[in-house]
């Protein structure tokens, strides 16, 4: 079985969020083993300079590294990602699930994104829309779409 883990920063505070992020895991359950896993957020003051601003990504870049192991493939959600339809995220899914890849890993960074040490390990920048989304809907968002990847692959009604 695979394992899923999202990676990201920051907590979720709005309960109806919570409740739709805790339906997509439960339904992942019968096809993988997932979990979210919150880095803290670094505090940024109002009018940071861009070294203060430097530094909160450096920091929350580290916290994410340290939940990374080195057998995990990255998927790193960025707006300078690549932006790929559903069908060709579950064959991208599909050929690392087949090659063996049992440790996928999905990065989500704070409200300043991502390090670029970050960036470095990421096996794949993933755009999900031109649109800029909250972290905390990214979440919602990357769970339901890796829901969609297995019943594509599974060949079951969800995906229309």
């Amino acid at each position: 079985m695979v394992n899923i883990k999202i990676v990201c920063v920051g907590k979720i505070k709005e309960k109806y969020h919570r409740d739709e992020i805790d339906e997509y895991l439960k339904r992942l359950s019968r096809f993988s083993k997932c979990q979210i896993v919150e880095a803290d957020e670094e505090k940024l003051k109002d009018n940071a300079s861009i070294k203060e601003e430097e530094m909160v990504l450096f920091k929350e870049g580290q916290r994410l590294l340290s939940q990374i192991r080195e057998d995990e493939y990255v998927f790193l959600l960025d707006l300078h990602g690549k932006e790929i339809s559903s069908e060709d995220f579950a064959r991208k899914m599909d050929e690392l699930i087949s090659s063996r890849t049992s440790n996928i890993t999905f990065v989500i960074g704070g409200s300043l994104g991502l390090s670029d040490e970050v960036r470095k390990r990421s096996n794949f920048l993933l755009k999900l829309s031109p649109m800029t989304f909250t972290h905390q809907m990214t979440r919602v968002i990357i769970l339901e779409q890796i829901y969609r990847t297995f019943k594509i692959n599974a060949n079951q009604t969800y995906h229309k």
